[in-house]
C-alpha cells in the first residue's frame, strides 16, 4: 500500500517538475511544444534531436534548466522503479495482487487525466507564472498575450522540402503577408540563424520557418506543393484575406462610429 502510494507520489511530482520546467522553458522563447519536448526528454534522459539540443546548449538559462531536469529525473526513475518493485514483491496473500494493480491502475488514469486536463494546464502555467517571475531572475514573458496567440493566431515551425511551394522563391515573390502569414525566423540546414528576414530572404530546402498567423494558412502552406496548383491556392488565399481585411475595416468603423457622440 505505501510504496503504491509512493510510487504515485513521485510520478506527480515527476509531472509536476516537467511542467514547471516547460514553463520556464517558454518563458526563455521557446515554443511550447519543443519547450515541453525538452523538458520530458532531459528529465527521463531519452536525448533530443541535434537541432533541438542546440537550441537549448546554446541559451545558457535554458541550460540550467535542464541540467536541474536531469538530475532529479536520474532520482526520481530510480525511486519510481524501486517503489513498483517493492509493491509487488511483498506480497504474502494471493487476493492482495488484484487489489494492488487496481490501485495501480487507478492512480494511474487519475494521474493521465490531471495531466491532459486544459484547465489544469491554464491554471496551473498561470501559478508557475508568477512563481517565477517573483523567486527567480528568469525573464518571465508572455509571448503569447503579445502575440494574441488565441483563436485562429499562432505561431509554428514549419519544415521546407524540395516539393514545397515555398522551396527557393523569395519572400518578396512568395507574397505570404498578402495571405496573412508572416516569417519571423528561418533556420538554416546548416543552423545559422535568420531573424526578421527582408524579401530579398530566399527560402531553401531544409529550411525551418518560424510562421506567425492564422491556423488554417499555416496548415495550406505546410500542404501545398510547388507548381500552377501551388501558385492557384496562393492566388485564393490572398483573395480570402482581402475579403478578412475589408470585413475588419469594417467593425472597425463600426466601432468608430458608435464612440462618437
Amino acid at each position: 500500500m505505501i510504496s503504491i502510494i509512493s510510487l504515485l507520489l513521485v510520478l506527480m511530482l515527476s509531472i509536476l517538475v516537467t511542467r514547471i520546467a516547460t514553463v520556464a522553458l517558454t518563458h526563455t522563447g521557446l515554443a511550447r511544444e519543443s519547450a515541453k519536448f525538452q523538458a520530458r526528454s532531459a528529465f527521463t534522459g531519452v536525448g533530443f534531436t541535434t537541432n533541438e539540443s542546440e537550441k537549448v546548449v546554446n541559451h545558457p538559462i535554458r541550460r540550467r534548466i535542464l541540467m536541474l531536469l536531469m538530475l532529479l529525473g536520474n532520482a526520481g526513475v530510480v525511486t519510481a522503479v524501486s517503489s513498483l518493485i517493492l509493491s509487488f514483491v511483498s506480497l504474502h496473500q494471493p487476493g492482495q495482487l488484484a487489489w494492488r494493480v487496481v490501485m495501480l491502475v487507478t492512480g494511474l488514469v487519475a494521474l493521465w487525466g490531471l495531466a491532459a486536463s486544459r484547465w489544469v494546464d491554464r491554471h496551473l502555467s498561470n501559478i508557475i507564472s508568477r512563481a517565477l517571475k517573483r523567486y527567480t531572475a528568469i525573464r518571465v514573458q508572455d509571448f503569447a498575450k503579445l502575440l494574441h496567440l488565441a483563436g485562429e493566431y499562432q505561431v509554428t515551425e514549419l519544415q521546407v522540402t524540395a516539393q514545397d511551394w515555398l522551396a527557393e522563391q523569395s519572400l518578396a515573390d512568395l507574397g505570404l503577408r498578402n495571405e496573412g502569414a508572416m516569417v519571423l525566423g528561418i533556420t538554416r540546414s546548416d543552423g545559422r540563424y535568420i531573424g526578421a528576414p527582408d524579401g530579398g530572404t530566399v527560402i531553401r530546402e531544409n529550411d525551418v520557418l518560424i510562421l506567425y498567423g492564422r491556423a488554417g494558412i499555416m496548415k495550406a502552406l505546410d500542404e501545398r506543393k510547388a507548381g500552377f496548383a501551388g501558385n492557384i491556392a496562393h492566388q485564393q488565399r490572398v483573395a480570402e484575406q482581402e475579403m478578412i481585411v475589408k470585413e475588419e475595416k469594417k467593425k472597425e468603423e463600426k466601432q468608430e462610429n458608435a464612440k462618437e457622440p
